[in-house]
């Protein structure tokens, strides 16, 4: 059941404002996170900094990328193929808008997008993003091996989601998301890492902050 008003991801939900506002203001929106989540949203701000060293030529998927948070790792000029994909189009035009004003706009690619079955070719990425995307997917597994396979090998992926085993006192957070329609079924930790490692990491790393972990890991195997 889902609360009427509020809207899910492939419509453009009250949540989506709030989360990008909380994110592009790192005063009051670092004390929001800490109160609510008890997250650090630094991390997330030295997550998306890996976008800014990549070589010219490169290319980069973010999905979904919402309102285009992790655009803030993206140079001006930088010379690489970023790729925005999103279930809602809605949610790019919010992308488009966000790179127009931070002058990378000639480097954004909007595509519809379902997460579960990426118009994509194997092994065409250099770097995949996911930030605060697995816990709204329907499928957080299915979505993995997706982004997995458009992952070249010697590719990043990296990402965050908010984790089922994280304790009791986010629990009503996570059942009153599920009951708006914004979040999914979810992963705890352990599964994340499992994913990753059965899709060609070798090595994955998972950071807990809060409700919040941060994956990352490179491809090893194609």
């Amino acid at each position: 059941v889902k609360i009427p008003g509020l809207g899910g991801w492939s419509e453009d939900p009250l949540w989506a404002g709030v989360y990008d506002w909380t994110v592009e203001h790192p005063r009051l929106g670092g004390a929001a996170w800490a109160i609510a989540i008890q997250s650090d949203l630094r991390r997330l701000y030295d997550a998306v900094a890996e976008v800014g060293t990549l070589p010219a030529g490169s290319r980069v998927l973010d999905v979904p990328c919402g309102g285009g948070v992790a655009l803030r790792g993206l140079e001006v000029g930088q010379g690489v193929e970023y790729v925005a994909a999103d279930i809602s189009s809605s949610m790019l035009r919010r992308t488009t808008a966000a790179a127009r004003e931070r002058g990378v706009e000639d480097q954004v690619v909007p595509r519809v997008a379902d997460v579960g079955d990426l118009p994509f070719d194997d092994t065409s990425f250099d770097l995949v993003l996911s930030f605060t995307g697995l816990h709204c997917f329907p499928d957080p597994a299915r979505a993995v091996t997706e982004m997995m396979r458009v992952l070249k090998p010697g590719g990043v992926i990296t990402g965050s989601a908010i984790l089922n085993d994280t304790g009791i006192q986010h629990e009503p957070m996570r059942r009153g998301g599920r009951l708006a329609g914004l979040l999914g079924p979810g992963c705890d930790g352990i599964e994340i890492v499992q994913w990753l490692h059965g899709q060609g990491v070798t090595a994955p790393v998972l950071t807990r902050s809060g409700a919040m972990g941060y994956f990352r890991g490179v491809k090893t195997s194609g």
